[in-house]
């Protein structure tokens, strides 16, 4: 899979996501850092990545556009640890099947992990 992780989020994240296997960047790292949640949804949509974030915005920015992708993992209830941050994507990853991330909205919380698939 492919990841762009939001400023939100620890860079630790997509550095974790890599050594799991996968294709991740985190938004500082490719010019994104202080770039609107517009723009990067724009280059997630360019790169087919998946938009891993704390940010309620995005979410409310695809409804609105009844926009189809990209993909979001969003991250819920509070500030986590990296420890707990890393545990949640995992938990959300064993979930969630990756053709089914790509046109959803995937919400992780301590206590569950949520689908809504795009458009919303």
């Amino acid at each position: 899979m492919r990841f762009l992780v939001d400023m939100s989020l620890s860079p630790l994240l997509a550095e974790w996501l890599q050594r799991e296997g996968h294709e991740a960047v985190h938004a500082a790292h490719i010019g994104l850092g202080q770039a609107p949640d517009k723009e990067i949804i724009a280059q997630a949509r360019k790169d087919s990545r998946i938009i891993v974030t704390a940010d309620l915005d995005y979410a409310r920015l695809l409804a609105l556009a009844s926009s189809s992708g990209p993909g979001i993992i969003l991250l819920r209830g509070g500030n986590y640890s990296d420890r707990e941050m890393l545990g949640l994507i995992k938990r959300a990853l064993m979930t969630i099947s990756s053709d089914r991330l790509l046109d959803s909205i995937v919400v992780v919380d301590k206590k569950s992990v949520r689908r809504r698939r795009l458009p919303i």
